[in-house]
């Protein structure tokens, strides 16, 4: 039905593509963006391997959510990115985290809500400068290429 083919025009904002078609929908949607970092750590209180000192891998998974704006875009990956880097990361990649969190045991389960309270905060801070409704609606912690803990929004109210 299409074949291949080489673009000869570029569509042209103003002529090809008006900038009120720019935003299709009002819907809510929701984005993802995925970090690594590398992190030793030890569990209290537990009777296993993990009581000794270690280091992981981990993987963080974000989805976060909300509005496009007039062009189409709800949230550019590079604000997210810049958020993990500036406010997040810091405390967590080549850290022992036991004394880079707050008092805690560094458990997956833990760790994933702190990742949300901290992703939340600083979309917060976003929301109020300008006129977006961003949130988190989900976290996952991979501690292991195939176990993690997840953190999601609706599960806030059960406490």
């Amino acid at each position: 039905m299409f074949g291949f083919r080489i673009v000869e025009k570029l569509q042209k904002l103003g002529t090809d593509i008006q900038k009120k078609d720019l935003k299709y929908h009002n819907k809510r949607v929701m984005v993802s963006k995925e970090f690594t970092f590398d992190a030793a750590h030890h569990l209290h209180e537990y009777e296993g391997k993990c009581k000794n000192l270690h280091g992981h891998t981990y993987r963080a998974v974000f989805g976060i959510s909300g509005y496009v704006d007039e062009i189409g875009m709800m949230l550019d990956f590079g604000d997210i990115k810049d958020i993990w880097k500036e406010k997040i990361e810091t405390y967590l990649d080549h850290r022992y985290i036991n004394e880079m969190l707050p008092p805690m045991n560094t458990t997956a389960e833990n760790m994933v809500v702190w990742l949300f309270d901290q992703m939340e905060k600083e979309l917060q801070e976003r929301n109020v400068k300008g006129s977006q409704e961003f949130r988190v609606e989900f976290v996952r912690l991979f501690e292991t290429p195939t176990s993690y803990a997840e953190m999601r929004r609706e599960w806030m109210t059960d406490e």
